[in-house]
């Protein structure tokens, strides 16, 4: 491989390859055999495992600390996770985001702010409703609930 500074203005290391071969359409039995070997990842599969996920983390904190505060804010911490990620879940897979590709783009946009707004909002509602809280608790199940995105990428590469 040669250094970027030997190389003539306005090239780069992946014009080398990309200018001699033309873009061609798949056919439709490729796209089906790429289709085959790349699964999609459901969203519900994902926000599945993260509960499931959630409910041995819960059981463990239960287990490992026999405090009841210990175990609801474990709890808590997995709804953090999974409530918001169901309500983008339930956005991206309704009609109106493949209606077209901006309708698409906006959608995903639009989803990941409440997605987002709606955990900043439990997270601060957390003193509240669960009293007292063990945030130590709440951030392991939160965060180890949230991993889950890593799986399902792996399962993808499968």
């Amino acid at each position: 491989m040669t250094d970027m500074r030997t190389r003539g203005a306005g090239q780069n290391r992946f014009d080398d390859d990309t200018e001699d071969r033309p873009v061609r359409a798949l056919t439709r039995d490729e796209a089906q055999a790429l289709r085959a070997r790349n699964p999609p990842v459901s969203p519900w599969r994902v926000i599945a495992v993260q509960a499931a996920i959630g409910g041995v983390v819960v059981a463990l904190a239960w287990w490992m600390s026999g405090s009841p505060n210990v175990m609801w804010s474990a709890l808590y911490g997995v709804a953090t996770a999974v409530v918001p990620g169901a309500l983008m879940a339930r956005g991206m897979t309704s009609r109106l985001p493949r209606a077209s590709p901006g309708a698409s783009a906006v959608s995903v946009m639009w989803w990941s702010m409440v997605k987002i707004g709606v955990s900043v909002l439990m997270l601060i509602l957390a003193p509240k409703l669960v009293q007292p809280v063990s945030w130590p608790a709440l951030q392991v199940a939160l965060v180890l609930c949230m991993q889950v995105y890593w799986v399902a990428l792996l399962w993808r590469g499968r």
